[in-house]
């Protein structure tokens, strides 16, 4: 059986120097062997084929029989790791906290804890008698969110 830590150090080799990062590792019980990496401007097919090949020249089939998926994080899958949320700063984001609220807006800033989100929410103002739509800041913390994902807006 491939060990994890085995595959973590070779996927690691490869993404010294680059600006790619690890989203995901997993190896099944049966050697099954999935990758999911990321990048700010997005991931194409010949960079998950060059770290196939990577990995392939690193873990010898012939020693150890796996099957290995290598792809990129999917425009419309949930974050999985601080670094997703810190390149899509400034665009729009939906987000569902553990507790069943939804939240779409504009991803503000990220730190250690969680993150910031602009939503437009209707606000009551004093001397008005019907509320109005304002920018509103929301504070979430990564404990508190079941799932954030890029939210693709088609005009």
């Amino acid at each position: 059986m491939i060990e994890k830590n085995t595959v973590q150090n070779v996927v690691n080799e490869w993404l010294a120097g680059k600006d790619y990062f690890l989203v995901d590792l997993s190896v099944s019980d049966d050697d099954r062997i999935v990758v999911v990496i990321d990048h700010a401007d997005g991931v194409w097919i010949e960079d998950c084929a060059d770290l196939s090949r990577y990995i392939e020249t690193r873990i010898n089939r012939e020693e150890e029989d796996y099957e290995l998926e290598v792809g990129s994080a999917g425009l419309g899958q949930p974050f999985r790791v601080r670094r997703q949320y810190e390149i899509h700063i400034g665009k729009p984001v939906e987000t569902q906290t553990t507790d069943g609220n939804k939240y779409s807006g504009i991803l503000n800033s990220v730190d250690e804890s969680g993150f910031v989100l602009t939503v437009v929410q209707k606000v009551r103002e004093e001397g008005k008698k019907r509320p109005v739509n304002k920018e509103v800041p929301v504070r979430l913390e990564f404990e508190n969110v079941a799932y954030t994902k890029y939210q693709i807006k088609i005009k």
